[in-house]
């Protein structure tokens, strides 16, 4: 960060922005503390003067836009505004946790404190501390809400201003948000911010097809927007005609949502149909229940258009669990083209925008509620938390972002699951000892393997036996966090018993033989030698599983000398010549000394860069570098499933990429096509690509059934340019209906 004075339009704008905030917490329903307010703002402000981000701009600027979101885009009060105006005061100046405390009262000194424990990012540049950060966050839920609720809010102002930050920055930043920040917006309910912050993710993994298909949307925005307003006319005629006071908006798709369908569905952008949503906030007559209100303004609607008999979400008999209620319905609009409706009380909007903090605004009394059951659990997951900084991430990811499936138990209660959760994760969600013990269970009376897949509406029940203990290959059939947690503090368990009886049993070898005795620091260090191990502890817990033995461990100590080591040369081995480096020649890039962007030649591929087997990048793509432990660029994918790892985990090791290859080079991809199986059609596919592309091919495979082909080919390539081109040239094809790149 820079240091300077500020000039006088600069401490206009901040005086604006201050003023802007109190405006903001002036139109909710907060009991107003303006004074509070002001007095931690000009505290911030002193503490500090003079700082400037990356970009030039007062450093005070970047808590007023964290403060803002908090009030406006998720609905929280006095405390967590000036927790948000103070959260960077203990971490960059010399002001302590303390000394807040006296200035502010407790619960803003705690908030603050809990803010400046996960600074930094969650991830650090090794995974112990990565592991460590993540479970600070997490546990942070349990503790007060609102210190992720105000984490967020902080990632999402420096995501809108990721621009200053060299590419290298923005990838890891990126990739961090994508990975934990979206999904735990998602999970606390805040959709519009997970929305904003995967679309900004996005045009930093991705800024040329970001641009794209953000032009693509802008061309077209007008003519959706009118066809908006011929789909609504009616709908608000009928609510009118109903009594009903309420409000109807037109919700365009995001950039990547858009994108994530277009790769799902493997189609262009014209042929996303559903770019558009209407979303009907209504206020309910208190005469009757929300949820008889929705259906009715639900069969008003299909009166005038037809429905999706298949795309009817009923969210509220059923909430999600991050406590979304709304009810959605697809009709076929007068043009044609399907249109999803949104139906949402007022109260259900709100709930819906702000999350959590509205969640507990309209919570009374006691309720079954899916937040506060997810909350309750983060505190089981954490109490012993993967060793493995990655696993433990992966296992807490995956009930942050799935869909659900709602099942029962044999007595009619209702459980809710994540959609791929098996009957394994079902056991253990109900108790431990269940999942530790369970052998099958019978769903809808039938007999099922644990490893079967829950299904919405299944009945349950979980078949144990006492003889019946954890395996480690459990951990491929569980998806829950809770499961996994379960299975690992099983196995931990069993380890701890394993070395304690190993220990046991070494010690005992040892007091057995008089020469081991006396010779105790040797036996250790040559038990470990022999059996290629590096910790006391693996030695221990193999010999306590009996997968070593210790029959001969006075002759692993003490071994018996060959005569050939008496006589020279026999036996002997020439060492590894080593190659001089040539004078000039590079060495592999130090992240210490940078550069941070790594130009991709035709020379160097291959030589002082690997592309990645897991990705298989060509040139066209956008990738990034990796320099591994030993010094190995490894180039991936920027959306490589490993690179979104890497991203999150070591940021310091990551170099933007970019290349300039001169068409030298051929790379191996593989196409896929399918289409109607008519004569000739597959002669013109391989005259576009051997005679039109002059592309060599390496291997084919073509099957047909009932009329329908399908195969794959593996071609010869430059650059991801000569392969899209090819690809357009095939579709154009008569009877060829789809033909796509294999991502591998």
């Amino acid at each position: 960060m820079q240091k300077s004075e500020f000039t006088a339009e600069e401490d206009q704008m901040i005086r604006r922005e201050f003023e802007a905030l109190l405006d903001d917490y002036a139109h909710t329903l907060h009991s107003q503390k303006v004074e509070l307010i002001t007095h931690a703002f000009n505290f911030a402000y002193k503490a500090h003067y003079g700082v400037r981000r990356l970009s030039g701009e007062p450093y005070i600027m970047h808590p007023l836009a964290v403060a803002r979101i908090c009030v406006k885009q998720i609905g929280l009060g006095s405390t967590s505004i000036c927790a948000a105006l103070l959260h960077d005061v203990v971490e960059d100046t010399d002001y302590t946790e303390q000394d807040i405390a006296g200035l502010f009262g407790e619960k803003i000194a705690q908030i603050v404190g809990g803010l400046t424990k996960i600074s930094g990012g969650v991830f650090g540049p090794q995974a112990s501390e990565q592991a460590e950060n993540f479970r600070k966050l997490l546990l942070t839920i349990s503790d007060d809400i609102r210190v992720v609720l105000i984490k967020i809010a902080d990632r999402l102002h420096n995501m809108r201003t990721l621009g200053s930050q060299p590419k290298d920055k923005q990838y890891k930043i990126a990739g961090e948000t994508q990975y934990i920040y979206a999904p735990l917006a998602h999970r606390l309910g805040l959709f519009p911010i997970k929305t904003e912050l995967e679309d900004l993710s996005f045009k930093y993994e991705h800024p040329e097809t970001w641009q794209e298909i953000h032009d693509k949307l802008e061309a077209i925005k007008g003519s959706k927007l009118e066809d908006y307003e011929a789909f609504s006319a009616p709908i608000r005629e009928r609510l009118e005609s109903m009594g009903y006071t309420f409000t109807m908006k037109a919700r365009i798709k995001s950039v990547y949502s858009i994108w994530k369908k277009m790769v799902r569905q493997q189609c262009a952008f014209e042929d996303v149909y559903d770019l558009m949503a209407v979303r009907i906030i209504f206020t309910p007559n208190e005469s009757m229940s929300e949820k008889d209100q929705c259906w009715m303004i639900y069969s008003a609607i299909t009166e005038i258009y037809r429905p999706h008999p298949e795309r009817i979400r009923d969210w509220i008999s059923t909430p999600k669990a991050n406590g979304y209620e709304a009810l959605h319905v697809t009709v076929m609009g007068k043009n044609g083209e399907w249109v999803e409706v949104q139906i949402r009380t007022d109260r259900m909007h709100e709930i819906a925008e702000h999350g959590y903090a509205a969640h507990w605004k309209y919570k009374t009394g006691e309720s079954d509620d899916g937040l506060d059951k997810w909350i309750q659990e983060i505190k089981e997951v954490l109490a012993h938390p993967d060793k493995d900084a990655m696993e433990f991430l992966g296992t807490f990811k995956l009930n942050l972002f799935a869909q659900e499936v709602f099942v029962f138990t044999p007595k009619g209660e209702i459980k809710t699951l994540p959609q791929g959760a098996t009957a394994l994760d079902f056991a253990f969600l109900l108790h431990s000892e269940l999942g530790e013990h369970c052998i099958g269970a019978k769903v809808n009376h039938s007999l099922v393997p644990m490893s079967y897949q829950l299904r919405g509406g299944d009945q349950i029940e979980i078949l144990t036996s006492n003889s019946q203990h954890p395996q480690r290959e459990w951990l491929h059939m569980v998806t829950t966090a809770r499961a996994k947690n379960g299975l690992n503090q099983y196995f931990r368990r069993e380890e701890r018993h394993y070395i304690k009886h190993g220990e046991k049993l070494v010690e005992d070898a040892i007091q057995m033989d008089k020469d081991l005795t006396e010779n105790r620091d040797l036996v250790l260090a040559q038990l470990l030698n022999y059996y290629d191990l590096t910790q006391p502890n693996e030695l221990y817990e193999q010999v306590g599983q009996g997968s070593i033995r210790l029959d001969n461990i006075h002759e692993i100590v003490f071994p018996r000398r060959s005569w050939r080591e008496y006589i020279p040369f026999i036996g002997k081995t020439n060492p590894t010549p080593t190659l001089p480096t040539k004078e000039g020649e590079k060495e592999i890039v130090n992240p210490k000394k940078g550069p941070h962007t790594i130009v991709l030649t035709d020379e160097n591929l291959g030589k002082e860069y690997m592309l990645s087997h897991c990705c298989h990048p060509i040139p066209g793509d956008e990738v990034l570098g990796y320099l591994d432990e030993k010094g190995i660029m490894h180039i991936h994918k920027v959306d490589c499933p490993e690179a979104a790892l890497l991203k999150t985990s070591y940021g310091k090791r990551l170099y933007a990429a970019t290349w300039n290859t001169h068409r030298v080079q051929s790379f191996v991809e593989t196409i896929e096509l399918k289409g109607i199986d008519k004569f000739g059609v597959f002669i013109q596919v391989l005259q576009a690509i051997t005679t039109d592309f002059h592309i060599n091919m390496r291997a084919i495979n073509i099957s047909s059934e009932d009329g329908i082909f399908k195969g794959t080919m593996e071609i010869y390539v430059y650059d991801r340019s000569e392969l899209n081109e090819l690809l357009k040239a095939i579709r154009k094809i008569d009877n060829i209906k789809e033909v796509k790149r294999i991502e591998s």
